[in-house]
């Protein structure tokens, strides 16, 4: 199957080299992807246009309506042809192919047609045709036979993301995105299905998947040949949505192919154009962009979070604005089926919905809703370079409303980062591949649901944490010494005094009036002794008698501004204190421990914090939960270093050969 795909996609992308010259090479897909759909649903209609075209007489007796559903019923399948041409009829006539292919897509039946129309084909018809390219083009996609016999739905979207990834590399258009490896799609299936085998064979099961971001309908589609292959008579009903047109169209086209309701796959932006709202499914799959940002819909999606709560989608909380992996997770949360069994769903994330965001942000609220509500079943680390447009690791979470008794309130890890075989020729980024065997080694490990080597289980509170605010006293030491007494001259309260926010005379007036202040409290400060303080409380005495003399009128600012220039922080000076005789912060001293949930917060404070200072102390008001989750920590391994003989060694080896390599070089 995979040369089969690799040949057609190579021939395909071949005809591209027709259009160079006439078209940019970021404009290659508008002419290429739209073809090769109408060539996919010319070589699918095949067996059965005759039948089609020897009824049409008949349905000038019935409605529009009845006409449909008898001729797709001659097509036997969801959709049908009734014009003459097909792509060996349109090569017979070279002048008037423009006008012929027009009748040909225009004979589609509306649902294809409306699939079509996402292309917006007819401009690239235009112009093809000028440039004297629209026969070239069409012959040499008459020649590629893209029937399901020669090409099944699965190596058709091999094709089809093949063909996206290398016009997209040709428009620079990467921007994060990347299409999901079939053998990543299929361990996902067996992961969110191996628990429900025994409901999944049942005799007329019916169930429903979405996918929020479908692409090309890759996740759709693997899981309905899973399920058939799993259980003949069980019926999935896909369901997805697309921002992509041509991806779209791609999608739509392999359900209708498929016998599938192309009703159910929506266009627009899942988040402001939910166009499945309401609707609650029994599975979910989903690989989002990486690292895609959400600026552009910002509005909307703060507006959802602060006015909806809970009741809207995104009530656990917002991400960063560069990276919306957790709204995608968060809707579909909401999308659950909360009742007949509750549901399923898996979704790819790389390593930053993990630990990204400390306690009270968006993404550790994220973290910490799902977790407390028991929904975070498993993570499954995969192999880096999985993908066509990146090579960062991955992960695969599990998420779901029913896990079974076992395996409440428990976290499940799977590190399956060493499980995959290095190809033979990468495809982009694409270097390595999950074989069959490691697929089925990875869903036993889940499965198994036992700790391992390569397994590890653990309870929700273990990824929790509060987050407490340390405090240490301040001690600061006072004097009017000239080097102090100058720094006052850079304080805003003291500064301020110079300048006036009214005009005229008045300004001029209040600036004077401030100039003068701000010499006499220099004057002041001049006279007084330089005794080195190492209480507060003993030099605002001494500062107070001063003032008193002098009978100079200071505000409290501007108090706080003279005290502030003349301190220094002091270890050996006594703490200050507040007006209630409690020790006061210091702020530059502040600092934060990350004590687990599984521990006391106290306990931990006499063990980890006092020891190294001893006169610290917690600020318990500010205390904030969070959550986060360090797969790599539980599967790290140590690896001792070398013994210093042997790096000397090798040292003076290299040192012997860079002599060797030197004396040839000299001679």
């Amino acid at each position: 199957m995979a040369e089969n795909f690799k040949e057609r996609a190579n021939f395909i992308w071949s005809i591209a080299d027709l259009l160079r010259g006439d078209y940019k090479q970021s404009e290659y897909g508008k002419v290429i992807l739209p073809l090769t759909v109408l060539r996919r649903l010319d070589c699918v209609l095949e067996p059965t246009k005759q039948n089609v075209l020897a009824y049409l007489p008949e349905t000038k007796k019935l409605s529009p309506e009845a006409a449909e559903v008898v001729l797709k019923r001659k097509a036997k399948l969801s959709f049908f042809n009734k014009s003459r041409y097909d792509f060996q009829k349109l090569l017979a006539d070279p002048n008037d192919i423009a006008s012929n292919l027009r009748n040909y897509i225009n004979g589609f039946s509306k649902n294809a047609r409306s699939i079509l129309e996402n292309f917006n084909f007819d401009e690239n018809i235009k112009r093809l045709d000028k440039s004297d390219l629209l026969y070239m083009v069409v012959k040499r996609f008459a020649e590629v036979d893209l029937h399901p016999d020669k090409i099944s739905n699965i190596g058709m979207g091999y094709v089809f993301e093949e063909l996206i990834r290398k016009f997209a590399d040709l428009s620079n258009e990467t921007a994060g995105e990347h299409f999901t490896p079939r053998e990543v799609i299929r361990l996902m299936v067996n992961l969110i299905f191996l628990n429900d085998k025994g409901v999944l064979t049942k005799k007329g099961i019916v169930k429903t998947l979405y996918d929020p971001a479908c692409g090309t309908g890759g996740m759709l589609s693997v899981a309905e040949e899973y399920l058939r292959e799993l259980n003949p008579d069980a019926d999935l009903r896909v369901f997805g949505q697309e921002l992509n047109p041509e991806s779209y169209a791609i999608c739509n086209s392999d359900m209708l192919i498929k016998g599938q309701n192309t009703d159910h796959i929506k266009f627009g932006n899942s988040f402001t154009q939910d166009g499945l709202r309401g609707e609650r499914f029994d599975y979910m799959l989903s690989n989002p962009p990486f690292g895609v940002e959400w600026k552009k819909i910002e509005d909307e999606i703060v507006k959802e979070h602060e006015k909806m709560g809970f009741s809207g989608r995104f009530g656990a909380g917002l991400p960063r604005i560069s990276d919306g992996a957790f709204l995608f997770l968060q809707h579909m949360v909401s999308k659950m089926r909360p009742e007949n069994g509750g549901a399923r769903l898996g979704i790819i994330f790389n390593g930053s919905p993990l630990f990204s965001g400390g306690a009270g942000s968006g993404e550790s609220e994220i973290r910490k809703w799902i977790i407390e509500n028991d929904m975070l079943e498993a993570i499954v680390a995969l192999p880096d370079q999985l993908f066509y447009n990146t090579g960062i690791s991955t992960y695969i979470w599990i998420v779901t409303n029913r896990k079974p008794k076992d395996r409440k309130n428990k976290i499940q890890f799977v590190n399956a980062a060493s499980f995959f075989k290095e190809m033979a020729r990468s495809l982009g980024n694409k270097r390595k591949e999950i074989g069959e065997e490691d697929i089925a080694k990875i869903t036993r490990l889940y499965g198994d649901f036992k700790d391992g080597e390569y397994c590890k289980i653990f309870p929700n509170e273990y990824f929790g944490y509060t987050k407490v605010t340390v405090e240490r006293p301040l001690r600061l030491n006072f004097q009017a010494s000239k080097e102090r007494i100058a720094r006052i001259g850079q304080e805003n309260a003291f500064v301020n005094l110079g300048k006036s926010k009214k005009k005229g005379k008045a300004g001029l007036e209040e600036i004077a009036e401030g100039e003068k202040l701000q010499k006499q409290i220099l004057a002041m400060l001049s006279i007084m002794d330089s005794t080195l303080y190492k209480n507060r409380d003993k030099f605002i005495k001494a500062l107070d008698k001063v003032v008193a003399k002098t009978g100079l009128g200071i505000k409290a600012p501007l108090m706080n501004a003279i005290l502030s220039a003349l301190a220094e922080r002091d270890e050996s000076a006594d703490i200050c204190q507040d007006k209630d005789g409690k020790p006061e912060p210091d702020t530059d001293l502040r600092d934060y421990e990350n004590v687990p949930l599984m521990d006391s917060v106290d306990e931990y404070f006499k063990r980890e914090v006092l020891p190294h200072v001893p006169d610290a102390w917690m600020d318990r008001s500010k205390d904030k939960v969070g959550y986060e989750i360090n797969f790599t920590k539980e599967f790290y391994k140590y690896k001792p270093l070398r013994p210093l003989e042997d790096i000397h060694k090798d040292i003076l080896s290299l040192e012997k050969e860079m002599e060797g390599l030197l004396a040839e070089a000299l001679k």
